[in-house]
């Protein structure tokens, strides 16, 4: 089977689904091809040993990778976002339609919704099935995230949705919450499937890397938040919980590793209250996160407090759960059910500090071996459900149905 990958972001970006996703189509049969974008996310700077050029070819593990122009831009600015989103979709549409062989099949990444547009058009245009993986749901994140707040276009922005859902053949979802939002928005419950998403399991196991909690985490109880840091993820509420928790429960430490444009706010923030008990540390290759979630005391996953991000569950949380250790999940519905039905940790109200600082302290004052014993089950519920092979499969097994029916 000949495998399309539609995805504006890829290795080496920080994706859910990227090159290990492809690797192990591969490895399960599939002809793949990627195509892409120049990697810029999430500094929206192009990645060094990389230029702007009108095409690019590399393989990687049998998987043929084809990069195609964008304006490279992930900042505050909507218009430079929508110039980004635009051009990638722009040339994605060109180089599908009159360069690519033809596939037997083509799965296409959300966000942004312009992959969406340019796969429904492709599937009209070049009759290849669709299976369109919603990993971000618009227009709701747009509002949720501040990116967008003009009603007006948002409504435009949901009928464009629409016209993507009833063209495309298949839709993936992450969670239980997505699939009843789409059929609370008329989409048909039999087009939807529910595919949990798993981590880079290669990185998450990475032995090679000697970091250890001595060299680089500090002495105490280390609570480490691992990834983009934009308004979304509503991270001032958890400096609001470090400053509670600093004369009652020292030891306790919010680590915050990573990038966004909002990490100098929070590190402002933090200076301007005299956190000592917070610690930021800069962006590292995924092959360097696996050790620094292996050297931390406990994971931190919040989110804003908004009604599309209860039905969302993070792809941190399947990397947190694989690396076997208790996860401080600070956000509601899906994602917080996942963690209590593995019991892998402990929850709170995302966007609410004093039940941050609760559970942190609850945390804090379990046994090593309690500790122990919560992350372990969290690792064996992620390779029961969540592994990459489990989630591939299921694709797999979407994609020759959809053909099957042709």
């Amino acid at each position: 089977m000949r495998v399309l990958l539609l995805t504006q972001w890829f290795d080496p970006e920080p994706v859910p689904k990227g090159l290990a996703f492809a690797r192990e189509l591969v490895r399960q049969g599939c002809k793949v091809e990627v195509v892409t974008g120049f990697p810029n996310y999430p500094g929206g700077k192009l990645y060094s040993g990389y230029r702007i050029r009108p095409i690019q070819r590399e393989e990687v593990d049998g998987v043929r990778i084809t990069r195609v122009p964008l304006y490279p831009s992930h900042d505050s600015s909507a218009i430079r976002r929508i110039a980004n989103y635009a051009s990638f979709s722009a040339s994605l549409l060109f180089y599908t339609l009159f360069v690519a062989r033809k596939a037997d099949v083509i799965y296409a990444y959300h966000p942004p919704l312009t992959v969406g547009v340019a796969a429904g058009l492709i599937r009209l245009l070049r009759r290849i099935p669709v299976v369109y993986d919603i990993q971000d749901m618009w227009p709701d994140s747009l509002r949720a995230s501040g990116m967008l707040g003009n009603e007006k276009i948002l409504a435009r922005v949901e009928k464009v949705c629409q016209w993507v859902y009833r063209t495309v053949d298949k839709i993936v979802v992450l969670s239980p919450g997505f699939k009843s939002l789409l059929v609370s928005r008329g989409v048909d419950a039999r087009k939807i499937e529910v595919i949990y998403n798993w981590c880079d399991e290669s990185s998450i196991f990475d032995t090679t890397k000697d970091i250890s909690q001595k060299n680089y985490l500090p002495e105490g109880f280390n609570i480490l938040f691992a990834g983009t840091m934009g308004k979304g993820q509503g991270l001032t509420a958890v400096l609001d919980a470090a400053a509670i928790v600093r004369d009652s429960a020292p030891k306790i430490r919010f680590v915050f590793l990573g990038s966004g444009t909002e990490c100098e706010p929070l590190k402002e923030k933090a200076r301007s209250i005299g956190l000592q008990n917070v610690l930021f540390l800069p962006r590292v290759p995924m092959t360097e996160v696996g050790p620094l979630l292996q050297a931390a005391d406990a994971l931190l996953v919040h989110l804003k407090n908004d009604a599309l991000y209860h039905v969302t569950i993070p792809s941190k949380t399947q990397a947190y759960m694989a690396a076997g250790k208790p996860v401080l999940m600070a956000v509601s519905g899906d994602a917080a059910s996942l963690i209590e039905k593995a019991r892998c940790g402990v929850t709170a109200f995302s966007e609410d500090p004093l039940s941050i600082a609760e559970a942190a302290m609850k945390l804090a004052k379990l046994q090593t071996s309690d500790l122990v014993e919560m992350g372990k089950r969290g690792q064996d519920h992620y390779w029961k459900d969540l592994s990459l092979s489990t989630g591939v499969s299921r694709f797999k097994e979407i994609f020759l149905d959809i053909t099957r029916d042709r």
